[in-house]
């Protein structure tokens, strides 16, 4: 099962779990709810309506996963993706109890916008831990400087908040990650995400989850906020140029560059949830 309505139960699958952890686990399957609802839903705002919003589920031997995008004239594209392992295929990955991946990537039409990229995860394993971690990624293409440092500050008020240095976060991004399978195609990012999936990874409690869910709501409603107030600004030639250097290399990205893309999540699941609506060559 995955999240709410979709799937079953909100708890099936986690009979594994302790109080605390099934309480956590329904908390993330309930947040992954609460974000379709907030984010689809601004995306039809602006968009004064999506012009389509379609889901569908994809079973595989070692996997579910449950996609949804969405589609318009200002947020060109939405796409989310669900996913609930239930053995692993890689190396890079560990047995679960429970776990639950929500990535979403958000594509606006205009070339000033840029490209959001995010993810966050919530897993328990056998040895009775878990972690919560997730990345938050803008592929700058044309965007703003003083829109880039609105979405820079809103993470950074929710590192204030919590008490927490923004710098190490900040670090995997603004340097070429050495996870990359082939380093040369890896996502070209703006220098303001935060990356929650190094080592050491933060463990499941109360205050790492809220952090974590609060920022991960703030980078999506903060880049929306930039789409919206920009979706009529004129823009330029070299602007729309950026904007497909842009959209072809995170192609390359997850064709070449990310090692569950390439290697774990299936071509139909995350080209549907996560590629551009268009790519030049």
């Amino acid at each position: 099962m995955l999240a709410g309505p979709v799937f079953a139960e909100p708890n099936d699958g986690v009979e594994g779990l302790n109080e605390e952890q099934q309480s956590f686990a329904g908390r993330f399957l309930q947040f992954q709810d609460d974000m379709d609802e907030k984010f689809f839903g601004r995306a039809g705002e602006i968009n004064d309506g999506n012009s389509s919003d379609v889901k569908k589920n994809v079973k595989t031997p070692h996997a579910d996963y449950n996609v949804r995008v969405a589609r318009g004239d200002v947020v060109e594209k939405i796409g989310r993706m669900i996913s609930r392992v239930y053995e692993p295929q890689s190396d890079i990955q560990r047995p679960t109890t429970f776990g639950r991946y929500y990535g979403l990537d958000v594509h606006a039409k205009s070339p000033l916008m840029g490209h959001v990229h995010s993810a966050i995860v919530l897993q328990y394993y056998p040895d009775g831990t878990g972690v919560i971690g997730g990345t938050l990624n803008l592929l700058k293409g044309a965007a703003r400087e003083e829109d880039r440092e609105y979405v820079k500050n809103a993470l950074d008020v929710v590192f204030e908040k919590h008490g927490r240095d923004p710098a190490p976060y900040r670090n995997r991004v603004c340097n070429m990650s050495e996870d990359a399978v082939q380093p040369k195609y890896h996502r070209k990012l703006a220098c303001i995400g935060v990356s929650f999936f190094g080592f050491p990874m933060m463990e499941v409690n109360e205050e790492n989850y809220l952090f974590m869910t609060e920022i991960y709501a703030a980078f999506i409603s903060s880049y929306l906020d930039t789409v919206e107030e920009r979706k009529d600004a004129p823009f330029t030639a070299e602007d729309v140029a950026r904007q497909e250097a842009m959209r072809l290399n995170w192609l390359e990205d997850q064709f070449l560059g990310d090692p569950y893309s390439s290697g774990v999540v299936p071509y139909d699941v995350w080209g549907h949830a996560f590629l551009p609506p268009l790519v030049k060559f």
